[in-house]
Order: structure tokens, then C-alpha cells, then sequence
């Protein structure tokens, strides 16, 4: 460590994905709480990824129209 205090955004960011997993020991998950409380772009950042999640859990289920897998289709490119 260079001696400058850990930025606690970093650290928030740093374990964002694992706090929506659910990994986080209990101790951590109250240090990401805390810092949301206090923190609005953290938060912004927390609901965009809440969202984005949701998101994809949705279109995960949704059966893509053909017309759009056949565009996707043409617009593939080889593997070299």
C-alpha cells in the first residue's frame, strides 16, 4: 500500500457484483450498506446494476422475434 487511504467508492465498486450475488460475509454487507446510506453516486450506481440484472434475467426468457435472429445472423463475422 502507498500509503493513501483506500478510496471507499473503489471498495464499494470493487465489491458490487459480489454484493448483488449475495456473497459477501455479513460484516462486509453492512460496510456496502453503510457506504449506499451515505454515498448517492454509489447508490446510482447500485440501482443501475439492480436494473441491468433484472434486465437480462428478462431477456434471458424472452424468445428473440426471427426477423431479429436472422439480422444478427447476417451481421455475424467468421472466426479467423
Amino acid at each position: 500500500m502507498s500509503g493513501f487511504a483506500i478510496d471507499p467508492c473503489a471498495k464499494c465498486e470493487e465489491a458490487m457484483q459480489p454484493y448483488l450475488d449475495g456473497s459477501l460475509s455479513d460484516a462486509e454487507i453492512a460496510e456496502a450498506n453503510a457506504h449506499l446510506e451515505r454515498c448517492a453516486y454509489c447508490a446510482k450506481r447500485y440501482r443501475f446494476e439492480v436494473e441491468l440484472r433484472r434486465f437480462v434475467r428478462q431477456a434471458a426468457v424472452e424468445e428473440m422475434p426471427p426477423q431479429l435472429k436472422q439480422r444478427l445472423m447476417q451481421l455475424r463475422t467468421p472466426l479467423l
